[in-house]
């Protein structure tokens, strides 16, 4: 009987925990860019960041998930460290919001989240649909979870030895706080951690002021998941936001563990359910110590920076090396400077464009994820140097400086654009290939590849251009566009004389393969951009494109052919 018991708690732990991951993931696809904007807006006043952070957190279900996304701007430099502190401080209450919601009976609506869900998910035409009915799938294993655990649980509450177990192990008040503080670490998260205990509270197995105690550990526990994150990171500054969240929850925990026995007689005098009386500690806790260090945010942060100093370093792609603050007031030299690390953010998406191929042909998913951390370090380098310009021409530029501050804008723009494009859409694409266990036919891979290796020649042929200004090559860059319209043209009729052979290759990967020639020509119209500043310099550009209206009848009928031959190419 006990060993069955322990499996019926561990499976419901786990749906609990893949319940709370469903909703968290669900609400990051249907709004994650919108809560990061959002996120990006508010963090300039503290108190109105830990609003914020309460909303963001009540939503996610995840203080982890608010921490790392803070984690990630103030590496950036996008936020201060104080709103960041005060998002934490917010996003700490937040997790409190659904804890309380869980601790009323809410299994009847179980079924009807779990219906809903289904329904969006299998049903919804769009996206934003089925990723709420992903949430609403989430809400519901968790309700049932709960469920459960408390009947898994019934018939433990009278064996002798498990009531003894359990109180052996939660006797001592500060081996309890660890053994919370392990629970929610290895869980990632606190709430799970805390639903958990109220539902061993309801069944007898813990006393109130033990399960206060689980409820502590849990508070801290959660704390040193962004703070393991962030190891990796050579930088000690990324580290003052998990650190500053991590000093908080440990000084409420000295504070309160002393107290615990006071608190069980006061909240007992109030509140006689003990599941009620674990969700009320949780919230008045969080509360607590956003109160206490809400007021000397400023100064505490201004602590962890001496503390933790910045520390640039070669290892970590994202930080810039070549943006010298001291010499902005010499914008020659500071252009050089960001001309350096614009290169250098061009070599990062050279790599990119590399690994992308290999992963699409190989199905290697060690390099999706590869792509993705080098996606993130282009846009914080493409941050850095927007940054960096904007302080230059804040003093006296000539009419070449000014150009020139312009030319390193675009490429940056249009280098962290590539990013996405290779991040989002080709992995993206991977990633449905290596599912569905596919691969191109001899001749379409070959044809892939040598696509790609023009795209990438011609990246490198840019960065030339920009570096020299040569008008020579920048000439040779714009025409390679006419080449790749030609040859996009050219594969994606030998893949419809494929497709009519009947070969099964080419049919199941139909999708994939005219969708990654569709994103590499988006790449290389990026690409050639680069080009356009030396010719508009060198008075080698036309105003327009556009074939004047009083031209010759037969020249406009050839156009008329050559655009309708380009036309099908894309179509295919």
């Amino acid at each position: 009987m006990g060993v069955r018991i322990l499996l019926d708690l561990i499976g419901g732990v786990a749906l609990l925990l893949w319940g709370l991951y469903m909703v968290q993931t669900g609400i990051v696809r249907a709004y994650g860019a919108r809560i990061r904007r959002f996120l990006g807006r508010v963090l300039q006043n503290k108190y109105h960041a830990f609003a914020a952070g309460i909303g963001v957190t009540a939503v996610l279900q995840s203080s982890t998930a608010t921490s790392l996304m803070l984690t990630s701007f103030a590496a950036a430099g996008l936020v201060q460290l104080a709103p960041a502190l005060a998002v934490m401080l917010g996003a700490n209450v937040g997790t409190t919001l659904i804890v309380q919601l869980l601790s009323f009976d809410s299994s009847i609506i179980s079924p009807l989240l779990l219906t809903t869900g289904v329904i969006a998910y299998k049903r919804g035409a769009r996206t934003v649909v089925k990723d709420l009915g992903r949430v609403a799938i989430g809400l519901g294993l968790m309700l049932l979870s709960l469920h459960l655990l408390l009947d898994s649980l019934a018939p433990a509450e009278h064996v002798p030895v498990v009531r003894e177990l359990f109180a052996a192990v939660t006797n001592e008040p500060v081996l309890t706080l660890l053994i919370g503080a392990v629970l929610a670490w290895a869980s990632h998260s606190s709430v799970a951690t805390v639903l958990l205990t109220m539902s061993l509270v309801s069944s007898h197995f813990l006393t109130p002021a033990a399960a206060l105690a689980l409820v502590l550990g849990s508070n801290l526990g959660s704390a040193f998941n962004p703070l393991i994150e962030g190891l990796g990171s050579g930088n000690p500054a990324h580290r003052r936001m998990p650190v500053g969240n991590l000093i908080n929850r440990l000084v409420g925990c000295l504070i309160f563990l002393p107290l615990l026995p006071l608190i069980v007689q006061l909240m007992g005098r109030f509140e006689h359910s003990p599941v009620r009386m674990v969700a009320d500690f949780h919230t008045l806790f969080n509360l607590a110590m956003a109160l206490l260090f809400i007021l000397p945010l400023n100064l505490y942060a201004r602590m962890l920076e001496r503390l933790l100093p910045e520390v640039k370093t070669s290892e970590d792609p994202s930080v810039p090396i070549y943006l010298d603050e001291s010499v902005i007031d010499t914008p020659s030299v500071a252009l050089a400077c960001a001309a350096r690390e614009t290169m250098r953010m061009g070599d990062i998406i050279d790599g990119m464009l590399q690994q992308s191929m290999t992963a699409i042909l190989t199905n290697d998913r060690g390099l999706v994820g590869e792509i993705s951390d080098k996606d993130n370090a282009v846009d914080r380098l493409n941050e850095a140097i927007k940054l960096y310009i904007v302080k230059v021409t804040h003093g006296s530029l000539d009419d070449v400086e000014g150009q020139r501050a312009m030319e390193i804008l675009n490429l940056a723009i249009n280098l962290e654009h590539i990013g996405d494009i290779i991040d989002m859409n080709l992995m993206e694409l991977a990633g449905k290939k290596i599912r569905g266990q596919l691969e191109f036919s001899d001749e379409g891979a070959r044809d892939l590849e040598g696509f790609h290796r023009i795209v990438r020649d011609n990246l490198r042929l840019a960065m030339t251009v920009f570096l020299s200004g040569d008008v020579k090559a920048a000439r040779q860059l714009l025409e390679e566009k006419s080449r790749i319209r030609e040859l996009e043209f050219a594969v994606a009729e030998k893949h419809m004389a494929r497709l009519k052979m009947g070969r099964v290759e080419s049919i199941e990967t139909s999708a994939l393969h005219i969708d990654i020639l569709r994103d590499l020509k988006r790449i290389h119209s990026h690409i050639c951009s680069t080009a356009y500043p030396a010719l508009e310099a060198a008075g080698q550009l036309n105003r327009t494109r556009l074939k004047p209206l009083d031209a010759p009848l037969g020249k406009k009928k050839t156009a008329n052919g050559k655009m309708a031959r380009q036309g099908a190419g894309n179509a295919h």
